[in-house]
Order: C-alpha cells, then sequence, then structure tokens
C-alpha cells in the first residue's frame, strides 16, 4: 500500500503539470510573440549599425575629406548627424514600450486566456483600444517606410563611393572624383572634393573603415525593412483580434437576451404555478 501510494503521487502530479503547461502554452499570442521578435530584432539592427554608421560618417569626413565643426549654432552635417543619433535613441526606447503593449493587448485577446480565467465583458473601451492599436500601427508602418526610403540614401552614396574605389583598381589612369555637393552634404558654395588621385582618396580605399561603414548602413536598412514586416504582420494579428472581440461582443449580446428570455419564461412559469396552486388551494 505505501508503494502503491508513492507511484501514485509522482504520477498525478506530472499529469497535473503537463495539464497546467499545456494551457501556459495555448494561452501565448504566438502571432504577436513573432511580431515583437521581428520587430525587435529590427529596430536593434537598424538603432545600433544606423548609430555606428553615423558616426564612421563622421570619421570618414573629418579623416579623408577634411571636414570640421562649424562654431556656432550653425546647422551643418555634423549637427545633423547628432539630432539622427538623438532620433535613434528615442526610437529605440519608443518601440521597446510600444512592443511590450501590443504583446499584452495580444495576451487579452487570445482566446485561451478566457479558458484560463472564465469570461470576460467585452467592453466597449476594449473594443476602443484595439481600433486604437490599429490605427497607431497603420501610422507607425507608414513612418518605417519612410524610415526605410531615408536610410536607403546613405548606403545609395556609400555605393558610389565604393564602386569609384573599385573602379580606380580596375581601369588604370582613371582620373574619377566625388563631390560632396551632389548630395547636399555642403553648401554649393564650399568645394568638398576627392579625387582618386589624391592621397586621401587612396587611403580611404585602403582602409576598412569604409567598408564597415557601407555594410553597416546596409544592415541598418535591412532592419528598417524588417521593421516594416513586423508592422505588416501586427496589423494583421491586431486586425484578427478586432474580429474576434466584435464577434465575442455580439455573442456576448445574444448570450444576455438569451438569458433575459429564459428569465422571463421561468417568472412566467412559477407565477403561473402559484396560481394554480392557489386555486388549489
Amino acid at each position: 500500500m505505501i508503494v502503491g501510494s508513492i507511484s501514485w503521487a509522482p504520477e498525478y502530479s506530472c499529469h497535473g503539470c503537463f495539464e497546467c503547461c499545456i494551457k501556459c502554452l495555448g494561452g501565448i499570442p504566438y502571432a504577436s510573440l513573432i511580431a515583437t521578435i521581428l520587430l525587435y530584432a529590427g529596430v536593434a539592427l537598424f538603432c545600433g549599425c544606423g548609430h555606428e554608421a553615423l558616426s564612421g560618417t563622421v570619421n570618414i569626413l573629418q579623416t579623408y575629406f577634411e571636414m570640421a565643426r562649424t562654431a556656432g549654432d550653425t546647422l551643418d552635417v555634423f549637427t545633423m548627424i547628432d539630432i539622427f543619433k538623438y532620433v535613434i535613441y528615442g526610437i529605440a526606447a519608443a518601440f521597446f514600450v510600444y512592443g511590450i503593449l501590443l504583446m499584452v493587448e495580444g495576451f487579452f485577446t487570445t482566446g485561451a486566456i478566457k479558458d484560463l480565467y472564465g469570461d470576460f465583458k467585452i467592453t466597449t473601451c476594449g473594443r476602443c483600444v484595439s481600433a486604437w492599436f490599429i490605427m497607431l500601427t497603420y501610422l507607425f508602418m507608414l513612418a518605417w517606410l519612410g524610415v526605410t526610403a531615408f536610410t536607403s540614401l546613405p548606403v545609395y552614396m556609400y555605393f558610389n563611393l565604393w564602386t569609384i574605389c573599385r573602379n580606380t583598381t580596375l581601369v588604370e589612369g582613371a582620373n574619377l572624383c566625388l563631390d560632396l555637393r551632389q548630395f547636399g552634404i555642403v553648401t554649393i558654395g564650399e568645394e568638398k572634393k576627392i579625387c582618386t588621385v589624391s592621397e586621401n582618396f587612396l587611403r580611404m580605399c585602403e582602409s576598412t573603415e569604409l567598408n564597415m561603414t557601407f555594410h553597416l548602413f546596409i544592415v541598418a536598412l535591412a532592419g528598417a525593412g524588417a521593421a516594416v514586416i513586423a508592422m505588416v504582420h501586427y496589423l494583421m494579428v491586431l486586425s484578427a483580434n478586432w474580429a474576434y472581440v466584435k464577434d465575442a461582443c455580439r455573442m456576448q449580446k445574444y448570450e444576455d437576451i438569451k438569458s433575459k428570455e429564459e428569465q422571463e419564461l421561468h417568472d412566467i412559469h412559477s407565477t403561473r404555478s402559484k396560481e394554480r396552486l392557489n386555486a388549489y388551494t
């Protein structure tokens, strides 16, 4: 008897733990989880690689193009790069919080949560929150599309510079020049041009800094694209959640009407039974 009780208790506890694990795994909003992981990966790539690429751009401009920071409150390219860095800090913090909010929203609109915690009431506030997240996510998707298009500009500029370095090594005696005025980095009156015959150009092409910065911008562009895909994924998830909430609201109204009618029928039968009993008495 003692042996039987010892062997049965672990089996019962394991069975209970297995059911608990199944319920917990069923309560995870996997679609929102995948979108959150993709969003965090994209934002991390964009912010981390973009920040380092901007720092490498500053070093390239100062070392090889011999540009210096303008004294005073003049808005030059270095000030713009500093502003972009602060924007990157804000993007990283904002979308970290937004990803958590979307995960919480996904948990509360998952059907398994209803099974775990019992029936819940679909309120007007809940529907408004779901609609608000859909609108906000759509705006963020448009914003990330703009960020992706903007990030492609430095990729294009560095691709031109990398192509000039490559053509110099392939074609002997080629005299190619890159003028920063073509990209709006400096004003028209300020000439900052570097040619293949200059020593700075040869040192820049031989350095690993140019190649590293170019590839960092490419990875940042890929991260921005991943964030766009995550926003589209979130839109699909939120739209499905909105449909679920809408159907649950209709079902809730139907259950309320049905319960009310059943209560009225019960009251009618109860009243008739009392009347018959009184008449018999």
